[in-house]
């Protein structure tokens, strides 16, 4: 017989905590052989994309590198309502740099929410409201480009709908758990991770991943934002 001991993400063995130390800024390398740029601008020399990551979250500090998907070229144009640059998570996502791209889709949910701007290296649920729908369609669009419709928030809402809104159901689903003998338990962030950076190998809706140290209800607003009630999040910028 089974014994589960899933915890809620607020116990002792919470998993994708904020950051003890703040990230210096830093560059994503893209390989130029895995990448192919659809402009004649300036961004078709893009090799190095440097992004000054918030002191958010801790990236794993062993993983191998991922798979992507091959041959996917980046967009020329990402927008965003407050001016956020997502040319670092193109560069990331594209290179197979799941881990990178992880940390700056989180980064990036603080600038948008306006929490930044607040003084917060976290994100309240109450201000997922804020995030404008441009930036997170533009957010989904990536995530969804590079990893074959495999990851992003709407495979993670669809997958919290199949679940009935049950997050440990949800939590099993999507590979967020693991089993230790007969003990399942929430998969460990710190040290070396126990989540799956590679496309072929993570379940679907495994990523991008969301920090519940304060309970669950962030990662419930961000599935339950209004820019998923239609699928105009799906077209492209004209």
């Amino acid at each position: 017989m089974k014994v589960s001991s899933i915890t809620s993400f607020g116990a002792v063995i919470a998993f994708l905590a904020p950051s003890m130390t703040a990230f210096a800024p830093h560059s994503i390398i893209v390989p130029s052989s895995r990448i192919s740029i659809n402009s004649s601008s300036s961004r078709s020399s893009l090799v190095t994309v440097c992004s000054t990551m918030a002191d958010s979250g801790v990236p794993p500090t062993e993983s191998a590198p991922s798979s992507s998907v091959d041959g996917a070229v980046i967009p020329t144009k990402l927008p965003s309502d407050v001016g956020f640059d997502y040319v670092p998570l193109a560069g990331a996502l594209a290179s197979g740099d799941l881990v990178q791209a992880d940390q700056i889709t989180r980064d990036a949910l603080i600038v948008i929410s306006g929490a930044k701007a607040k003084g917060r290296d976290f994100v309240y649920w109450t201000e997922v409201k804020n995030i404008p729908n441009t930036d997170l369609a533009t957010i989904e669009r990536l995530w969804q480009q590079f990893s074959g419709g495999k990851f992003g928030y709407s495979v993670q809402k669809k997958k919290w709908k199949q679940s009935k809104e049950d997050f440990e159901v949800f939590c099993k689903k999507i590979g967020w758990t693991t089993q230790d003998g007969e003990v399942e338990r929430k998969k460990r962030w710190f040290g070396a991770s126990e989540f799956i950076y590679d496309v072929k190998k993570a379940p679907e809706g495994h990523l991008p991943l969301t920090s519940a140290l304060r309970g669950t209800s962030l990662i419930k607003k961000l599935l339950e934002h209004p820019v998923w009630d239609n699928d105009d999040w799906k077209k492209q910028p004209e």
